[in-house]
């Protein structure tokens, strides 16, 4: 069996709790150890072991942490791996340089958990839907002049906005019907930033 077809098997297999509660929001979500723990007899099974890793990297001014969740087959040391990007916010409210530091790669970790196993959570039931808001874009079947896409500032405020959030980005695609965040338009973009502003911070503060 390849590292593939054993991974194929984890993700028809992994049911990853939500053990974790947000007060802010009142809703129930899961952590990167939740994912972690689910994991375990999983691998067991298939004689595979899970290496998660994280490292800065510097993207045009910032610092991001990259994580690494690497599956790995112990019996031919093939593997496949994902990765995920966090930075910390510019505002460290209440929080010492380690508490700011521990959440990003928790968040970075949980989401290259998600990407590896095919972990959605916007499929989730308990995960509440964002309110409609008066700046949503309405679809149009044809554009009557080329959009306008955001860049890399636009971008990372918003990596930043979903981070302090603790709101997963694939949600905002999801919301504006595009696969990648790259392909939001300006105004899908000021859209999304009026909806973050009305939510609570989870991260640094």
């Amino acid at each position: 069996m390849s590292v593939y077809e054993k991974l194929m098997n984890i993700q028809q297999e992994l049911k990853a709790p939500k053990g974790q509660h947000n007060e802010f929001g009142n809703y129930n979500y899961r952590s990167c150890e939740d994912i972690q723990e689910a994991v375990k007899p999983l691998l067991k099974q298939n004689k595979a072991v899970l290496l998660v890793t994280d490292n800065l990297e510097l993207i045009g001014s910032r610092y991001y942490l990259k994580a690494t969740a690497k599956l790995v087959d112990i019996e031919d040391g093939s593997q496949v791996e994902n990765t995920a990007f966090a930075r910390e916010p510019e505002d460290k409210k209440k929080m010492d340089a380690a508490q700011v530091t521990g959440s990003c790669s928790s968040y970075a970790r949980k989401y290259a958990l998600n990407g590896l196993f095919c972990i959605d959570d916007t499929k989730d039931p308990d995960t509440q839907k964002p309110e409609e808001d008066p700046q949503k874009p309405q679809p149009k079947k044809q554009q009557e002049a080329r959009p306008e896409y955001i860049g890399d500032n636009e971008a990372k405020e918003l990596m930043s906005e979903a981070y302090r959030t603790n709101t997963d980005i694939s949600k905002v695609c999801e919301r504006y019907k595009v696969s990648n965040i790259r392909h939001l338009t300006m105004q899908n973009f000021r859209g999304a930033m009026y909806s973050f502003a009305l939510m609570p911070t989870v991260y640094g503060e």
